[in-house]
């Protein structure tokens, strides 16, 4: 069923790709939603099948290229779980959000779906290789997303910047991924066989300079502060859709590296180096909230706030190894964080880049000095924004609260003064959210002066309320009913912390 899970997007697109260029659009946009659909089932279906005992479930193995040691091997446990339905329920809202795309529609379907395969292969994937086969199969259908359905002129140099830079983390993942082989005895890419053993145990300097190839491919991806200033620019040139997927799922997978590879597969350097990803992480959530505080675009401000929220993602996953492998429950406390704190995010800035997407559609900037008034005359978007607005901040009774809660809780011990200049960024997070609320809906009523503007502007329509609520409606789930998810987390944070604390 996993198998299935992954690839039937990628051969839904091969059968679009193969239909003629006539085909109606709304026969494509029917399957892509349809499909989508499925693989929401499926996803459930998987969840259901992993029953309560923590572990890895659902696991496939077959050859692929013995002679070097790599293989096909996918399976699921409480990190890859949670990945997986946010994947499969965030593509889907995509879906539904395009149903009024007349532009190349067949191709943009096409592509996504291929895309979800990358993605939920990556999140599923237990060899290293194919990992980064992955990783970098997504890096090129974003590409194409962000170059050929950007918004301005600047499309086409912001898809490039962006696979420059990921390419490039990519490349430090091979080497360290290369350098994990070759420690292993025997040399094998398997992440399962690889986590039995500390593979460069008497080997500091060797297992620091693999520990920075991927911490450096990882960090890229995620992204932290320095390695960031691709962000910005391919958020704001891309779809809203290709933005909602960029930030909702495609910088989980820099998170997701550290929590599957980095911390298990390289526990003794992780411990010696956490003070080091403590650091980052803190430095990415002051930085990612003080920038944001300074934009007028409101698609890269939501884009700063990104590198803010994956900061306690990583200040978590450092602080961690402080108590890790003792009675201290601090550092499940701060994985488990972390990981709710990705999906927490993925909902909820997938939710705001879809509203930033409604928000152009009418107005054609994203420059939010162009607006004000516009809850008088679009109450439910302002609404459905403030939500979306509430939960990023950490609002109580949103899933916001309970992911960065958690990943403060569990930190503060450990490493105290770096939590409390974390928090910091939670009141300058705050203040720059609520100013852009004030900023855009309330006040006078004031409207972009641009060709093809002068129309009312209306307020959300049916398809963007039923692509943009069923995120919003989980995060409030999430926020009160937190044991779904934490229920399928709290045994993989004990597994991890098990290996790093060895």
């Amino acid at each position: 069923m996993l198998t299935a899970l992954v690839f039937l997007p990628a051969v839904a697109a091969g059968i679009l790709l193969c239909l003629p260029r006539t085909t109606p659009p709304l026969l494509v946009r029917a399957v892509w939603v349809a499909v989508s659909s499925v693989e929401v089932a499926l996803v459930l279906a998987v969840w259901a099948g992993h029953g309560s005992g923590g572990g890895m479930t659902h696991e496939t193995r077959a050859v692929w290229i013995p002679s070097a040691g790599i293989g096909y091997h996918v399976g699921v446990d409480g990190l890859s779980l949670p990945l997986l339905a946010l994947t499969a329920v965030l593509f889907w809202a995509c879906a539904v959000h395009a149903l009024r795309m007349t532009r190349r529609v067949r191709l943009l379907a096409a592509l996504f779906l291929f895309l979800e395969t990358t993605c939920l292969g990556l999140f599923a994937a237990l060899d290293l290789i194919l990992f980064f086969v992955f990783f970098d199969l997504s890096l090129v259908a974003m590409y194409f997303v962000i170059a050929g359905w950007g918004h301005r002129p600047g499309a086409p140099r912001a898809a490039v910047k962006f696979f420059l830079y990921t390419f490039t983390g990519s490349l430090a993942l091979l080497l360290g991924f290369i350098g994990l082989y070759l420690a292993a005895e025997p040399h094998t890419f398997d992440m399962v066989a690889l986590a039995r053993g500390e593979v460069t145990a008497g080997r500091p300097l060797y297992g620091a300079l693999v520990l920075l190839a991927v911490g450096a491919g990882l960090a890229i991806k995620t992204p932290t502060v320095p390695f960031h200033t691709w962000l910005p620019p391919a958020h704001t040139e891309a779809p809203a859709v290709g933005s909602a997927i960029l930030a909702g799922v495609l910088l989980k997978m820099g998170t997701y590296g550290f929590l599957r590879i980095a911390m298990p597969l390289l526990p003794d350097r992780w411990r010696e180096f956490a003070l080091v990803f403590v650091v980052v992480g803190v430095v990415s959530v002051l930085y990612g909230a003080l920038v944001a505080l300074a934009q007028r675009d409101f698609k890269r401000m939501i884009a700063y706030t990104s590198v803010n929220h994956m900061g306690y993602v990583l200040l978590a996953l450092g602080a961690a190894a402080g108590s890790a492998g003792t009675a201290d429950g601090a550092a499940r406390l701060a994985v488990s964080g972390a990981v709710f704190q990705m999906v927490s995010h993925g909902l909820l800035t997938g939710a705001l880049f879809l509203l930033a997407g409604v928000l152009y559609e009418r107005g054609r900037t994203y420059d939010m000095t162009a607006y004000s008034g516009l809850a008088a005359r679009a109450p439910v978007f302002a609404a459905l924004t403030g939500v979306a607005v509430f939960g990023s901040l950490g609002l109580p009774g949103l899933s916001g609260f309970v992911a960065e809660f958690q990943v403060l809780a569990g930190s503060l011990g450990p490493r105290p003064l770096a939590t409390v200049l974390a928090v910091l960024g939670l009141l300058l997070t705050a203040a720059l959210l609520l100013g852009a609320l004030r900023r855009v809906f309330l006040g006078p009523l004031r409207l972009p002066v641009a060709p093809g503007t002068g129309r009312p502007f209306p307020d959300v329509r049916r398809h963007e309320i039923a692509a943009v609520v069923p995120l919003l409606v989980l995060a409030v789930a999430l926020g009160l009913f937190p044991r779904v998810v934490l229920d399928a987390i709290e045994p993989f944070s004990r597994t991890l912390l098990g290996l790093v604390g060895r």
